[in-house]
């Protein structure tokens, strides 16, 4: 699952629209969850939804998060609310402004996909994204992400696997202060 629905209020525009080579940041998240042979992906659109589509009319499978204003929690339980309706076992996300998060590190947390996985790409003694949910865990991740606060509290709150993938990406994301 993708989650590019922001306005990129600090960047100046929406993220899902930046340039990144000859393709934009959206278009360059898909197809790295693509090329880590993740089943099916779902992108999470929300501020200019319309124009994120005709921008980049090869994307997956989209969403529009009607709330998107309220943050990355409403994106996160949208895209989860649609996932519930199929056979999904986990969801791996991945945030729309971090291009340096590799095919590879999703495939590596990937490889730990259960109902019941917990798991984060780690960055050094940091943690970070990609993130692998499983969905047992789905609901309880719902309800407590609000805000701009997405799984943090709740992967806090259990035992998540840390997987290192420091050595193959960089989950700096491109937002300008």
């Amino acid at each position: 699952m993708l989650l590019a629905a922001g306005a990129g209020r600090r960047y100046g525009m929406p993220k899902a629209l930046v340039r990144h080579g000859d393709r934009r940041l959206v278009q360059h998240a898909a197809g790295v969850l693509r090329a880590a042979g993740c089943d099916r992906v779902l992108v999470v659109l929300g501020a200019a939804a319309d124009e994120v589509r005709a921008a980049a009319p090869d994307l997956p499978s989209t969403v529009v998060n009607p709330d998107w204003e309220s943050g990355m929690g409403s994106s996160l339980r949208t895209g989860l609310r649609v996932l519930a309706e199929t056979d999904a076992t986990a969801a791996v996300v991945l945030l729309v402004d971090m291009p340096g998060v590799s095919a590879e590190a999703v495939r590596r947390v990937l490889a730990h996909a259960s109902p019941s996985a917990l798991v984060q790409g780690g960055y050094g003694a940091r943690r970070g994204h990609p993130v692998l949910l499983g969905r047992d865990h789905w609901a309880g991740v719902s309800a407590s992400a609000v805000g701009d606060r997405g799984a943090r509290d709740y992967l806090r709150a259990h035992d998540v696997l840390v997987v290192p993938v420091g050595d193959v990406a960089d989950d700096t994301d491109i937002d300008v202060e």
